[in-house]
């Protein structure tokens, strides 16, 4: 449908907004792709003075790694194949084959599914067939790559344990933040006392202060914890301080205020009529809560997940003040890089991990998009 002319923008205004957007996409997508690139480089090549140097990598190309005009080609079609898989073909099969019909469980099996098939595939089979065409064809490479900087991080360095943390502290978080604050929020937004409108403002309150001084009420209670509860769990009595759980606890106190204030404008936005016909059709209310309301907040309660997911992910304070070594998140691992005697090629591996922890984010974007932008835009209008 077009716009009725009165509401058109005139060309000038559209050239500049359009412009500035341009501009604003270029400045906050430039660091992303560029130590993305640095990443793929031998030191010399990703610390070069010469942009284009860090680009093309000629020292890189010099020994034998990089990939020719056929390789550049299969991986460009092989990341939009990919996209498309995960924009379209994932969230059918989410839908038609969840464990336990729990939609929830289902994308994070397929998320991370989608993740190690994309590099088995990549890594395991296409690289090796384009050598293997290189080779063949007498290809010499045209940009200068390299994957020794991941292999050293996820390898050598074990960052993958650092990933399972961090698995572990955002599932965790975003388990907990959503169990509560859908309950929460459900029961604020059908409350028509004053006292809900006063928890919200107490909710507010605690979620501006800041993590430190959070971070530093907790941290006596977890370094006191087996004392704590050695009455109750005898010798056995578990010492909380440097353990995930700890971390859990502190980032769902700061992230709880918030999902009980967004949750509670998601639910103020379904009509109060669709309960009270649950009502009458004789659910109770927590089975209309779950039988009825609960599938129209799927996208609401998915946006708010990412929220907490995010919060959870990239914490470096909290994680960094309540984890010990062996049990370190990857955000405060990728510090440590610079904690010791640094070299140029700690600083290219500190990179590659950097550029490691971003690829589940968009993966992340790319299945949830449609929820995300359809619960973004129910939250925002009261219907």
């Amino acid at each position: 449908m077009s716009t009725p002319k009165a509401l058109r923008q005139p060309a000038s205004l559209r050239l500049v907004s359009g412009a500035f957007l341009t501009l604003w996409c270029l400045i906050a997508a430039f660091p992303i792709l560029w130590i993305t690139v640095m990443s793929v480089k031998v030191p010399i090549d990703a610390f070069a003075a010469n942009p284009l140097d860090v680009i093309l990598g000629p020292l890189t190309k010099a020994q034998g790694r990089g990939l020719s005009l056929i390789g550049i080609a299969a991986w460009a079609g092989y990341l939009w194949l990919t996209f498309r898989a995960c924009t379209r073909g994932l969230p059918q099969l989410v839908a038609r084959f969840s464990p336990f019909g729990i939609t929830a469980l289902g994308w994070l099996i397929a998320a991370l599914a989608a993740g190690i098939l994309f590099v088995a595939v990549g890594f395991g089979v296409l690289t090796p067939l384009i050598g293997a065409i290189d080779a063949a064809l007498g290809l010499e490479p045209l940009i200068g790559l390299t994957t020794q900087h991941y292999q050293a991080v996820w390898v050598e360095n074990a960052f993958w344990r650092n990933f399972v943390n961090s698995l572990i502290v955002t599932g965790g978080v975003v388990t907990v933040s959503l169990t509560v604050g859908t309950l929460a929020g459900y029961g604020l937004a059908r409350s028509g006392s004053n006292l809900a409108f006063w928890i919200l403002i107490v909710a507010l309150v605690f979620r501006a202060l800041p993590h430190s001084v959070l971070v530093a009420g907790y941290l006596p209670v977890f370094i006191n914890s087996a004392e704590y509860l050695r009455p109750i769990l005898g010798d056995a009595a578990p010492t909380l301080y440097g353990k995930p759980f700890a971390v859990i606890a502190v980032l769902v106190a700061i992230n709880q205020p918030f999902t009980i204030w967004m949750l509670r404008s998601f639910f103020q936005s379904i009509p109060a009529e669709l309960d009270e016909a649950a009502r009458v059709d004789g659910c109770t209310h927590f089975q209309a809560f779950r039988r009825v309301i609960m599938p129209v907040m799927w996208p609401g309660v998915i946006t708010t997940g990412l929220f907490s997911f995010l919060l959870g992910y990239n914490d470096f304070l909290v994680t960094s003040l309540l984890l010990d070594a062996s049990n370190q998140t990857m955000v405060p691992a990728i510090a440590g890089y610079f904690n010791r005697e640094t070299t140029t090629t700690d600083q290219v591996q500190a990179v590659a991990a950097a550029v490691s922890i971003t690829a589940p984010l968009f993966l992340l974007v790319m299945v949830f998009q449609r929820q995300i932008v359809s619960g973004l835009t129910a939250g925002a209008v009261k219907g």
